[in-house]
């Protein structure tokens, strides 16, 4: 019996449909979220600690480094959100064909990028 399997697969020439792209970047970003927590806890324990504590954490979230990773977080706090929401209108039936399921996959990633893209304009 002949085996049809492929014996080495490509994982970059493999194309995903935008809807799977947007599925692995809502996984990617509620991990991202999960593992920022603990960060998260630790400096806000530390600026509750007192000026100079807060003098700190406020210095750690005004460096670059500390932007970028905000601007992350954000982004991946809206993706999540909106991918959330595709998610939750698929479950009750809306927007199940082909073309609409695009569509919307492309509306989550587009509005991600489009709301962390404006809020970083704002804030920075």
């Amino acid at each position: 019996m002949a085996n049809s399997r492929p014996v080495f697969l490509d994982l970059w020439r493999i194309r995903l449909p935008i809807p799977g792209v947007v599925s692995i970047l809502h996984r990617v970003s509620g991990v991202l979220l999960v593992l920022a927590i603990p960060a998260f806890a630790v400096l806000f324990a530390q600026a509750l600690s007192g000026p100079n504590g807060f003098g700190s954490a406020a210095a750690i979230g005004g460096s670059p480094l500390g932007k970028l990773v905000l601007l992350v977080l954000s982004w991946a706090l809206l993706h999540h959100l909106l991918a959330g929401l595709r998610y939750l209108a698929l479950d009750l039936g809306w927007g199940l064909d082909r073309p609409t399921a695009r569509k919307s996959a492309w509306a989550t990633l587009y509005a991600a990028i489009a709301v962390t893209l404006a809020g970083a304009a704002v804030l920075l």
